[in-house]
Protein backbone atom coordinates (compact mmCIF):
# COMPACT_ATOMS: atom_id res chain seq x y z
CA UNK A 1 0.00 0.00 0.00
CA UNK A 2 1.17 3.51 -1.03
CA UNK A 3 2.34 5.43 2.16
CA UNK A 4 2.55 8.79 1.00
CA UNK A 5 1.42 11.44 3.36
CA UNK A 6 -0.77 14.57 1.93
CA UNK A 7 1.78 17.51 1.57
CA UNK A 8 1.75 20.96 3.63
CA UNK A 9 2.74 22.58 0.02
CA UNK A 10 0.18 23.51 -2.44
CA UNK A 11 2.95 22.65 -5.54
CA UNK A 12 3.74 18.73 -5.92
CA UNK A 13 6.22 17.80 -8.42
CA UNK A 14 5.42 15.65 -11.21
CA UNK A 15 7.35 12.52 -9.49
CA UNK A 16 5.65 12.94 -6.77
CA UNK A 17 2.37 13.39 -7.92
CA UNK A 18 2.84 10.49 -10.19
CA UNK A 19 3.02 7.96 -7.13
CA UNK A 20 -0.68 8.88 -6.32
CA UNK A 21 -2.01 8.17 -9.72
CA UNK A 22 -3.87 5.16 -10.87
CA UNK A 23 -4.25 5.82 -14.69
CA UNK A 24 -7.54 4.17 -15.44
CA UNK A 25 -9.39 3.73 -18.56
CA UNK A 26 -12.72 1.88 -17.46
CA UNK A 27 -15.32 3.06 -20.49
CA UNK A 28 -16.70 -0.25 -22.16
CA UNK A 29 -15.57 0.82 -25.34
CA UNK A 30 -11.85 1.35 -24.56
CA UNK A 31 -9.73 -1.17 -27.46
CA UNK A 32 -6.54 -3.23 -27.26
CA UNK A 33 -4.78 0.20 -28.56
CA UNK A 34 -6.01 1.74 -26.27
CA UNK A 35 -4.87 -0.21 -23.33
CA UNK A 36 -1.21 -0.24 -25.11
CA UNK A 37 -1.52 3.49 -24.90
CA UNK A 38 -2.01 3.17 -21.10
CA UNK A 39 0.72 1.24 -20.37
CA UNK A 40 3.24 3.09 -22.63
CA UNK A 41 1.86 6.10 -20.80
CA UNK A 42 2.05 4.71 -17.08
CA UNK A 43 5.60 3.46 -18.16
CA UNK A 44 6.45 7.23 -18.63
CA UNK A 45 5.14 8.09 -16.34
CA UNK A 46 5.47 5.98 -13.67
CA UNK A 47 2.46 6.28 -12.26
CA UNK A 48 1.26 4.30 -9.42
CA UNK A 49 -0.79 1.58 -11.32
CA UNK A 50 -2.93 1.31 -14.05
CA UNK A 51 -6.68 0.19 -13.55
CA UNK A 52 -8.46 -1.43 -16.17
CA UNK A 53 -11.61 -3.89 -17.01
CA UNK A 54 -11.04 -7.28 -16.27
CA UNK A 55 -10.60 -8.48 -19.58
CA UNK A 56 -7.17 -6.49 -19.70
CA UNK A 57 -5.46 -7.65 -17.11
CA UNK A 58 -3.47 -10.26 -18.24
CA UNK A 59 -2.41 -7.92 -21.58
CA UNK A 60 -1.34 -4.85 -18.94
CA UNK A 61 0.65 -7.29 -16.78
CA UNK A 62 2.58 -8.46 -19.46
CA UNK A 63 3.23 -5.11 -20.62
CA UNK A 64 4.19 -3.66 -17.10
CA UNK A 65 6.45 -6.44 -16.32
CA UNK A 66 9.99 -4.98 -14.40
CA UNK A 67 7.99 -1.70 -14.20
CA UNK A 68 6.77 0.46 -10.85
CA UNK A 69 3.75 0.67 -11.99
CA UNK A 70 1.24 -2.23 -10.26
CA UNK A 71 -2.22 -3.63 -12.01
CA UNK A 72 -5.46 -2.81 -10.95
CA UNK A 73 -8.88 -4.26 -11.78
CA UNK A 74 -12.50 -4.11 -10.89
CA UNK A 75 -14.85 -6.46 -9.70
CA UNK A 76 -18.61 -6.09 -8.90
CA UNK A 77 -18.17 -3.33 -11.65
CA UNK A 78 -20.39 -0.39 -11.96
CA UNK A 79 -23.38 -1.63 -9.34
CA UNK A 80 -22.03 -3.86 -6.64
CA UNK A 81 -25.33 -5.65 -7.18
CA UNK A 82 -23.47 -9.01 -7.26
CA UNK A 83 -23.07 -12.41 -4.90
CA UNK A 84 -20.10 -12.38 -2.93
CA UNK A 85 -19.08 -15.54 -4.01
CA UNK A 86 -19.28 -14.13 -7.51
CA UNK A 87 -16.88 -11.69 -6.34
CA UNK A 88 -14.46 -13.63 -4.26
CA UNK A 89 -14.69 -16.32 -7.68
CA UNK A 90 -14.09 -13.24 -10.00
CA UNK A 91 -11.18 -12.16 -7.65
CA UNK A 92 -9.70 -15.46 -7.55
CA UNK A 93 -8.76 -15.17 -11.25
CA UNK A 94 -7.93 -11.88 -11.57
CA UNK A 95 -5.20 -12.26 -9.33
CA UNK A 96 -4.09 -15.71 -11.25
CA UNK A 97 -4.55 -13.14 -14.65
CA UNK A 98 -1.75 -10.86 -12.65
CA UNK A 99 -4.18 -7.77 -11.33
CA UNK A 100 -2.42 -7.03 -7.82
CA UNK A 101 -4.99 -4.48 -6.85
CA UNK A 102 -9.00 -5.13 -6.47
CA UNK A 103 -11.35 -2.18 -6.74
CA UNK A 104 -14.14 -3.95 -5.45
CA UNK A 105 -17.92 -1.95 -5.39
CA UNK A 106 -19.94 -2.92 -2.48
CA UNK A 107 -23.38 -4.23 -2.19
CA UNK A 108 -24.80 -0.34 -1.94
CA UNK A 109 -28.64 -1.74 -1.74
CA UNK A 110 -27.66 -3.52 1.25
CA UNK A 111 -26.05 -1.07 2.81
CA UNK A 112 -28.64 1.16 2.69
CA UNK A 113 -31.51 -1.44 3.69
CA UNK A 114 -29.03 -2.04 7.13
CA UNK A 115 -28.21 -5.49 6.35
CA UNK A 116 -24.69 -4.65 7.64
CA UNK A 117 -23.81 -8.62 7.66
CA UNK A 118 -24.22 -9.11 3.98
CA UNK A 119 -22.20 -5.90 3.20
CA UNK A 120 -19.77 -7.16 5.77
CA UNK A 121 -19.12 -10.33 4.27
CA UNK A 122 -18.84 -9.43 0.35
CA UNK A 123 -15.88 -7.21 1.74
CA UNK A 124 -14.34 -9.64 3.42
CA UNK A 125 -14.95 -12.26 0.55
CA UNK A 126 -12.91 -10.18 -1.64
CA UNK A 127 -10.52 -9.03 0.91
CA UNK A 128 -9.43 -12.76 1.73
CA UNK A 129 -9.45 -13.69 -1.96
CA UNK A 130 -6.98 -11.00 -2.72
CA UNK A 131 -5.03 -11.75 -0.36
CA UNK A 132 -4.94 -14.87 -0.88
CA UNK A 133 -3.22 -14.40 -4.56
CA UNK A 134 -1.08 -11.41 -3.49
CA UNK A 135 -2.84 -8.51 -4.27
CA UNK A 136 -4.15 -5.80 -1.77
CA UNK A 137 -8.20 -4.35 -1.81
CA UNK A 138 -9.88 -1.00 -2.56
CA UNK A 139 -13.26 -0.85 -0.99
CA UNK A 140 -15.22 1.40 -3.67
CA UNK A 141 -18.55 2.79 -1.42
CA UNK A 142 -19.80 5.38 -4.27
CA UNK A 143 -20.37 7.96 -1.69
CA UNK A 144 -22.75 10.10 -3.64
CA UNK A 145 -25.31 7.76 -2.98
CA UNK A 146 -24.96 7.46 0.83
CA UNK A 147 -25.42 9.69 3.66
CA UNK A 148 -22.57 10.89 5.77
CA UNK A 149 -23.48 8.38 8.51
CA UNK A 150 -23.70 5.44 6.01
CA UNK A 151 -20.12 6.71 4.38
CA UNK A 152 -18.73 6.20 7.83
CA UNK A 153 -20.49 2.65 8.24
CA UNK A 154 -18.78 1.30 5.25
CA UNK A 155 -15.58 2.86 5.84
CA UNK A 156 -15.47 0.88 9.32
CA UNK A 157 -16.53 -2.44 7.88
CA UNK A 158 -14.19 -1.98 5.39
CA UNK A 159 -11.51 -1.33 8.13
CA UNK A 160 -12.75 -4.60 9.94
CA UNK A 161 -12.82 -6.35 6.73
CA UNK A 162 -9.01 -5.97 6.56
CA UNK A 163 -9.18 -3.50 3.31
CA UNK A 164 -6.23 -1.50 1.76
CA UNK A 165 -7.77 0.76 0.91
CA UNK A 166 -11.46 2.54 0.79
CA UNK A 167 -12.38 4.47 -2.43
CA UNK A 168 -14.73 7.13 -3.01
CA UNK A 169 -16.91 6.52 -6.19
CA UNK A 170 -16.71 4.18 -9.76
CA UNK A 171 -16.87 7.51 -11.95
CA UNK A 172 -19.61 5.87 -13.54
CA UNK A 173 -22.62 7.37 -11.30
CA UNK A 174 -24.09 10.57 -10.56
CA UNK A 175 -20.94 12.42 -9.07
CA UNK A 176 -17.17 11.37 -8.45
CA UNK A 177 -14.83 12.38 -5.21
CA UNK A 178 -15.24 15.25 -3.35
CA UNK A 179 -13.11 17.12 -0.89
CA UNK A 180 -15.34 16.65 2.36
CA UNK A 181 -15.75 12.95 1.18
CA UNK A 182 -12.28 12.32 1.21
CA UNK A 183 -11.54 14.00 4.39
CA UNK A 184 -14.94 12.32 5.90
CA UNK A 185 -13.19 8.72 5.06
CA UNK A 186 -9.71 10.00 6.25
CA UNK A 187 -11.23 10.96 9.52
CA UNK A 188 -12.98 7.39 10.25
CA UNK A 189 -10.07 5.06 8.48
CA UNK A 190 -7.24 6.94 10.54
CA UNK A 191 -3.48 7.45 9.24
CA UNK A 192 -2.66 3.68 8.18
CA UNK A 193 -5.98 2.68 5.76
CA UNK A 194 -5.94 4.49 2.29
CA UNK A 195 -8.10 6.91 0.83
CA UNK A 196 -8.14 6.99 -2.81
CA UNK A 197 -10.19 9.83 -4.80
CA UNK A 198 -11.41 8.72 -8.06
CA UNK A 199 -14.81 10.06 -10.52
CA UNK A 200 -14.13 13.82 -12.00
CA UNK A 201 -10.30 14.39 -11.37
CA UNK A 202 -9.81 16.08 -14.17
CA UNK A 203 -7.00 19.09 -13.30
CA UNK A 204 -3.71 19.54 -11.49
CA UNK A 205 -5.84 21.56 -8.77
CA UNK A 206 -8.82 18.90 -8.53
CA UNK A 207 -5.44 16.46 -7.49
CA UNK A 208 -4.37 18.66 -4.96
CA UNK A 209 -7.44 18.99 -3.81
CA UNK A 210 -8.28 15.64 -3.03
CA UNK A 211 -4.72 14.63 -1.42
CA UNK A 212 -4.89 17.69 0.66
CA UNK A 213 -8.18 16.27 1.48
CA UNK A 214 -6.52 12.64 2.71
CA UNK A 215 -6.38 10.71 -0.61
CA UNK A 216 -3.10 8.84 -0.96
CA UNK A 217 -4.44 7.51 -4.41
CA UNK A 218 -6.00 9.38 -6.71
CA UNK A 219 -8.00 7.79 -9.49
CA UNK A 220 -8.03 9.52 -13.38
CA UNK A 221 -8.51 9.28 -16.50
CA UNK A 222 -6.87 12.40 -17.35
CA UNK A 223 -3.71 11.61 -15.50
CA UNK A 224 -1.59 12.65 -18.64
CA UNK A 225 -3.06 16.26 -18.55
CA UNK A 226 -2.88 16.44 -14.76
CA UNK A 227 0.89 15.39 -15.15
CA UNK A 228 1.28 18.25 -17.99
CA UNK A 229 -0.37 20.96 -15.75
CA UNK A 230 2.05 19.98 -12.79
CA UNK A 231 5.08 20.54 -14.86
CA UNK A 232 3.72 24.06 -15.66
CA UNK A 233 2.97 24.61 -12.19
CA UNK A 234 6.36 23.69 -10.70
CA UNK A 235 7.85 25.79 -13.01
CA UNK A 236 5.46 28.90 -12.58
Amino acid sequence: MSTLTPPTSVKLSGHVLARYIDHTVLKPEATEAQIVQLCEEARRYHFMAVCVNPVWVQRCASLLTGTDTQVATVVGFPLGATLPEVKAYETQQLTQAGAQEIDMVINIGALKGKDTALVARDIAAVVHAARSGGALTKVIIEAVLLDDEEKKRVCQLACEAGAEFVKTSTGFSSGGATAHDVALMRQVVGPHIGVKAAGGIRTYADAVAMIAAGANRLGASASVKIMQEAEQAIAA
